[in-house]
């Protein structure tokens, strides 16, 4: 069954296996998550664990969200996200979730917003290759061809410049190198997607092995 957290990413740092390995990892502190509601096929149509992380100052919610967090005896939460696929018998309205769900070589997804690169070309945004920067080349670092003469239009989806970054990531199949219960701390193997700060959404792997 998926388990999931919410968390912000601290950074990266290394840390030494047992065998004298040199693991990369990135550091994600999920404080604790807050379940505000369990959503079942009955009410909802699907079945899925709300949870909220993250306290919000009072002044700063609508009486909906209090009233939503009320239930779960809470107080307003900045973020709130659905796990689908969870045991909802597991959990209860109010539960606090950390990181001990999690155990050391576990695998997971990580989600979270990539690092927003601004107007980018082609090549940068899309990994194409440039032209011969020399002999009366006039091709450098242009897109191309724009498509064939007939139809004579641009096809949707040409690959061209533009918006680079910002968007939802999820990289696949970490592994969880330590979990620190302690301060509340997840250490994942690699990099995973965000700026310093940013929202991280880790839940069990949906491909693993």
């Amino acid at each position: 069954m998926t388990k999931g957290i919410l968390g912000r990413k601290i950074g990266m740092t290394q840390v030494f296996a047992e065998n004298g390995e040199l693991i990369p990892v990135t550091v994600i502190e999920a404080a604790n998550n807050v379940v505000l509601q369990k959503k079942t096929v009955e009410t909802d149509g699907y079945e899925a664990v709300q949870v909220g992380f993250e306290n919000k100052r009072e002044k700063l919610s609508n009486k909906p969200e209090k009233g939503h967090v009320e239930k779960a005896n809470t107080t307003p939460k900045r973020f709130i996200r659905e796990f689908r696929g969870t045991d909802l018998t597991e959990y209860e309205i109010g539960q606090e979730v950390n990181v001990s769900i999690f155990a050391e070589g576990d695998l997971v997804d990580v989600s979270g917003v990539s690092k927003g690169k601004g107007f980018q070309g082609s090549i940068k945004r899309h990994g194409q290759s440039r032209g011969p920067m020399s002999h009366g080349s006039r091709y450098h670092r242009r897109p191309g061809s724009m498509g064939p003469v007939a139809p004579n239009r641009v096809f949707k989806g040409k690959l061209l410049p533009g918006r680079m970054g910002g968007e939802q990531i999820t990289v696949q199949n970490l592994a969880i190198v330590k979990v620190d219960v302690e301060r509340n701390l997840l250490l994942i193997k690699g990099n995973v997607p965000g700026a310093r700060k940013a929202l991280i959404k880790v839940k069990t792997a949906v491909k693993a092995k």
